[in-house]
């Protein structure tokens, strides 16, 4: 007996010391593969067993790791489900023997099928975990020592704790050799594609995934959007939108969750998420918490990478942006140096947007336009849509009218100022069109380019203006001295003077109750309305050439432009000139009144002085009426000269007092003498044609006229008479029914 205790604890003490030697043997191995095959390898030399087989936990499962001696075939019986199996594998060592018969364990009935007399468990425990155990078996019956178990346990913590070690450095050197592989295969100057393609394949790879591909989160739309290429033919959703929900969790469901077929991992930068690293299998593998700790630290990398590779292309793309832009600069320069009109600068401005530009005056009129693919159809519902944008921003709500919204076109409309003044709006189609600062920056330089040009094209017209005045002074004096001048001039503004032309005289004054202004801001007043005004005449009637002579503006029409009915012509143009002053100003009140034709080079004068005193008959005399044509004024632009006001009333008296006086408190029956008489002598004594116009019978007339008669003592058939009558009702008009208030 005491033989046999020696030589058993000699046996336990032979094994114990082989197990620390081991345990020592092991933490020396880098890889996990190599630490397993050592321990496979020492067991069957210092143990004598038949085979060894290390089985680790995958999920809910055992599988051998590693096999080692008889029975290779085994192997295909796994894997086998853990809730099947003595729960004690996992925690202590255990020893079998055969004869004990069939159990409820999976894995014990295994080896009892198979004729394995004798086994034992030793499990892989670290201070975490369990990782799984392994299994030391012999064909024959062997007699265990159980006091081995307690050994076995330490020992297989030594094991799970090298085990962990070299998991914890291979982890670390697939780490770093997937850092390595893509900072090998990546660079600053890689495209977003040619990045994404090697990032997602170095992941993909590194933990064995099926595919990987890469979400880029967009802040503007609120979704994460695909980045492709992917690794491994993966047709993922190209917008995952992100609605009132915004845990990363709803959208990839194994956000930083280990277990499954799927893996998320964020991308982040300074706690802000760009974007996510999405991986799966199809094998039916699953991500350990290894892969999810080696992606992890990938991820931020990857992260990094990108961050870095995005600012760095922006820089780049910023630095030609602003290369382009300097150029842009440059052409423009060019353009307002050697043109004088938009269409170069709206051109280039096209181009570089690759969308439709139009530039229109303070009027909404285009001025220049280029249009991107669409058709000049459409160029007037762009300046619709850009009025009514306007006008909505102006008075709160589109009143005035409201586009057609079946359009489907978008606007942008800037102001274009100078000196000031609002001199027009450029207006660009941004229906497609992402207007950033780099596209705004270019906005802004092109209105400054635009203000330089409509600046130019001011100080040219000014002149051009001046030039018009000085002509218009030296074509409208009593005698022309330089008559091959004047012809010169007139050249310049493609006029030929030698047609008929018609000279008008228009004049703005202020109404009589704004009197109370003072000499500047009468002509201040008047000037401005003036301004707004006289580029919509021009654009209306661009025959008329039109002139400033001794504060009044001078109109020349040629004739044929009347189509032989100039009193419609002008009065025309007088009705849509008061329109223009109503609505710009309530101070201002508008004359025109229209001279002779012309015939020859000498008949502007006399044409003008005609305009002129038309001008002073209708301003003092018939002001509410406001428009009058010399020829159809007639005997009043001489009478309005007379000065002697008392010999005037007199000779109204003479002619015309016994009816006037007869009318008091007549009624309208002695008014009806007065006007009688008046239509007979315009009718120049037509007994018919009067009665026509008083819509009386002849009987009737020819007893007021008798009444006239008699009440005037004189006899109206006479033509003196009846001229001295007119006269008198001419004067009448002039100095007592038609003077303007006072």
């Amino acid at each position: 007996m005491t033989m046999e205790l020696t030589i058993k604890e000699k046996l336990v003490k032979d094994w114990d010391n082989h197990l620390r030697q081991t345990s020592r043997q092991l933490i020396k191995f880098d890889t996990e593969e190599e630490t397993l095959n050592f321990l496979s390898d020492s067991f069957r030399l210092e143990f004598s067993c038949d085979f060894v087989g290390i089985l680790v936990k995958d999920g809910d499962h055992l599988i051998p790791k590693v096999w080692s001696g008889a029975l290779p075939s085994i192997t295909e019986r796994f894997p086998i489900r853990m809730d099947l199996c003595n729960p004690s594998l996992l925690v202590k060592s255990l020893m079998f023997d055969a004869s004990e018969g069939h159990s409820s364990c999976e894995f014990t009935n295994l080896w009892i099928n198979e004729k394995v007399s004798t086994w034992f468990t030793v499990p892989l425990m670290s201070e975490w975990n369990s990782i799984g155990f392994f299994i030391v078996g012999y064909l024959q019956p062997i007699k265990l020592i159980p006091e081995m178990e307690q050994s076995f346990d330490e020992f297989g913590k030594d094991v799970a704790a090298a085990i962990t070690i070299s998991r914890s450095k291979e982890l670390q050197k697939t780490r770093m050799l997937g850092v390595q592989w893509i900072n090998q295969h990546s660079s600053l100057e890689l495209s977003v594609d040619d990045a994404v393609a090697k990032l997602v394949k170095g992941a993909g790879k590194l933990v064995g995934a099926s595919v990987a591909c890469i979400y880029f989160y967009d802040e503007s739309d609120n979704c994460f959007i695909f980045q492709p290429p992917s690794y491994g033919g993966m047709e993922p959703a190209h917008k995952i939108v992100v609605d009132k929900n915004y845990e990363l969790k709803h959208y990839f469901p194994y956000v930083e969750t280990p277990g499954g077929h799927q893996l998320t991992i964020p991308l982040v930068i300074n706690l802000k998420i760009i974007g996510v690293l999405y991986i799966e299998n199809h094998n039916g593998s699953i991500f350990t918490q290894d892969d999810l700790e080696t992606l992890g630290f990938l991820s931020n990398h990857v992260a990094v990478m990108l961050e870095n590779a995005r600012l760095y292309r922006n820089e780049k793309e910023h630095k030609q942006r602003l290369h382009h832009l300097l150029d842009y600069q440059q052409s423009l320069v060019k353009e307002t140096v050697e043109g004088d009109q938009f269409d170069g600068i709206t051109d280039r401005l096209s181009h570089l947007l690759s969308t439709s530009v139009i530039l229109v005056d303070r009027f909404m009129r285009p001025l220049s336009f280029k249009l991107y693919q669409i058709d000049e159809e459409e160029l007037h519902q762009l300046v619709e849509l850009a009025t009514y944008k306007m006008i909505q921003g102006q008075q709160g709500t589109g009143s005035h009218f409201t586009p057609n919204p079946n359009n489907g076109r978008k606007v942008a409309t800037w102001a274009i100022n100078g000196s000031g003044n609002l001199l027009g709006y450029l207006v660009v189609d941004v229906t497609d069109k992402e207007m950033n600062d780099f596209n705004r920056l270019t906005i802004n330089l092109t209105r400054n380019v635009y203000s330089i040009q409509f600046i130019k094209q001011k100080i040219a017209l000014d002149s051009s203006e001046q030039v018009k005045d000085s002509f218009m002074n030296k074509l409208l004096v009593e005698k022309i001295e330089d008559t091959e001048s004047i012809i010169q001039y007139a050249n310049l503004f493609d006029w030929d003077l030698f047609l008929p032309h018609r000279v008008a005289v228009l004049s703005l004054s202020i109404k009589n109750e704004e009197m109370n202004m003072n000499v500047l801001e009468v002509e201040a007043e008047k000037s401005r309305v003036w301004e707004q005004i006289k580029a919509k005449i021009a654009h209306r009637h661009p025959e008329i050439k039109m002139a400033n002579k001794n504060g009044e503006w001078v109109l020349i029409a040629p004739e044929n432009k009347e189509d032989n009915k100039p009193k419609v012509y002008w009065s025309k143009l007088y009705q849509y000139v008061k329109n223009l002053v109503d609505m710009h100003s309530e101070k201002c009140q508008v004359y025109i009144t229209v001279g002779g034709k012309t015939k020859t080079l000498g008949n502007y004068y006399a044409c003008y002085m005609q305009a002129l005193k038309a001008l002073n008959v209708v301003v003092n005399r018939f002001h509410d009426i406001g428009f009058a044509l010399f020829d159809e004024l007639g005997p009043y632009t001489i009478l309005h000269e007379l000065n002697d006001s008392q010999t005037t009333h007199l000779f109204i008296q003479k002619n015309l007092a016994p009816l006037l006086q007869y009318s008091e408190g007549k009624g309208t029956k002695g008014m009806d003498l007065f006007h009688t008489l008046r239509v007979y002598l315009e009718n120049n004594g037509s007994i018919k044609e009067t009665t026509e116009e008083l819509y009386i019978h002849r009987s009737s007339l020819l007893y007021r006229l008798e009444k006239i008669s008699h009440l005037l003592d004189m006899d109206i058939t006479d033509s003196e008479c009846r001229f001295n009558l007119m006269m008198a009702y001419k004067l009448y008009d002039l100095y007592i029914g038609n003077m303007a208030p006072s």
